[in-house]
């Protein structure tokens, strides 16, 4: 099989091969293999089916599959929140297809001859084990989206590892093993109830919020557009701001890993915005652009913020607040708590999307104390990856024309009564 094309271009069979080699060094795919290999290990011995042909068959499943399961599970969240915009349903929609999945994969085994029927019976039979299974799930996969909001792993990475803890605990447990059974049923409606509760707290705050008090907004702003404005106002009008603070995203803790780690580079500038590209050493089944893979510098887009905001006459009410040290130090949880010591007492509110970015925000907000999200269900037709694109009319008019002198690569960009030296898109003031 011929490699190169007589034009010199890699064939279709050659990508695919490249593809499965990929994948099949793929950290996420080793660790759905060893999940495979948990699985049988577990049931196997807690159960006593070594050679159970569907014990065989399941862990196999799992083993294969166990990555799009994953991300299917993460892709089911992220739709219910955009859907409903609230913490419970977007937990809900993960929920509901994991408890599905769960009560055929017991009933397949119960049915099979792999599991101790008495060990089933202790924990409620099929459905009350696939019931806690799932809530023990939800538990653990909650642990690791804490960890990534804290720059530790992926989405997808945590969720497997999640996945592979409640294995083990799930197969003794229902093998009725005394203290396993007792620590399946505290990991399932302790630690999974728990978080239910959380997430209805959190809802419950956003639509019984008093008014007054700071809005916080977090978001790559990537580039800031006439959405942003409008959501500010409204937030201000219908809570009462005294005003809001902007933070934005500088790089990453992802793209910054994956930078050093080789797995990432900027492959090329478009008008100004910078596009990532993956590397061979990138990891096939992690998702390393859930907000896109172009971006503006972050000195770029603090510049567009702090403009747009002048020209709309909005700089009273809303302060550009960029801590970087303590952003790269301690993330966002670290920009709220330096927020606190500024401003001792006053009421905080969390401005933020349904998207991926809007309720990883929302995650960490709400385990940095009582603070009152403002949930933004967008509905409208602007994109701030429409405006990556080349998409005209979406952005205020300071920002349209800085894009357009930044795609021009302009030494010298001015606007607003300002000028900024040009470095590749890289905004820095100064004449």
């Amino acid at each position: 099989m011929a490699a190169i094309g007589s034009n010199g271009k890699t064939t279709p069979a050659a990508v695919r091969v490249g593809k499965f080699g990929r994948y099949l060094r793929s950290p996420s795919t080793r660790m759905a293999a060893f999940g495979g290999l948990l699985t049988y290990l577990s049931y196997a011995y807690a159960h006593s089916s070594w050679a159970n042909p569907t014990l065989i068959c399941v862990s196999i499943f799992v083993g294969v599959f166990l990555p799009s399961y994953a991300k299917l599970s993460n892709k089911a969240e992220l739709w219910a929140n955009n859907r409903f915009g609230f913490v419970t349903a977007g937990r809900l929609g993960r929920f509901i297809p994991q408890l599905a999945f769960n009560l055929v994969m017991f009933w397949l085994m119960l049915w099979g001859g792999a599991l101790n029927q008495l060990g089933m019976a202790s924990v409620g039979g099929i459905a009350g084990a696939a019931l806690v299974t799932t809530l023990a799930s939800q538990g653990t996969q909650y642990l690791g989206g804490y960890l990534v909001a804290r720059g530790v792993g992926d989405a997808n990475r945590n969720t497997l590892v999640g996945i592979l803890v409640n294995v083990t605990l799930a197969a003794l447990g229902t093998a009725g093993v005394p203290g396993a059974r007792e620590g399946f049923f505290f990991l399932g409606l302790g630690l999974g109830g728990s978080l239910f509760l959380i997430g209805l707290l959190s809802d419950l705050r956003s639509v019984a919020a008093p008014r007054g008090g700071i809005g916080l907004y977090f978001g790559t702003f990537n580039p800031f557009h006439n959405t942003h404005l409008s959501i500010i106002q409204a937030a201000i009008d219908e809570r009462g701001l005294d005003k809001v603070i902007i933070h934005p995203v500088l790089v990453p803790k992802l793209h910054v890993d994956a930078f050093r780690k080789g797995e990432l580079r900027v492959g090329h500038l478009k008008d100004g915005f910078q596009v990532y590209e993956k590397t061979d050493k990138a990891d096939s089944n992690v998702d390393y652009f859930p907000t896109g893979n172009v971006f503006l510098p972050p000195e770029t887009r603090v510049a567009l913020i702090e403009l747009a905001l002048a020209e709309a006459g909005m700089a009273d009410k809303v302060e550009v607040a960029v801590y970087s040290e303590t952003y790269y130090a301690k993330g966002f949880q670290g920009v709220i708590a330096e927020i606190k010591r500024r401003h001792p007492g006053a009421r905080l509110h969390t401005l933020h999307g349904t998207d991926f970015g809007g309720m990883l925000v929302r995650q960490i907000c709400d385990e940095c104390g009582w603070i009152y999200p403002w949930c933004i269900l967008r509905r409208d037709k602007i994109s701030a990856t429409a405006i990556r694109r080349g998409a005209k009319g979406m952005t205020p008019p300071v920002v349209t024309d800085v894009l357009a002198q930044i795609s021009q690569n302009l030494p010298i960009v001015s606007a607003g009564g300002r000028h900024f030296r040009n470095d590749n898109g890289v905004l820095t003031e100064g004449d």
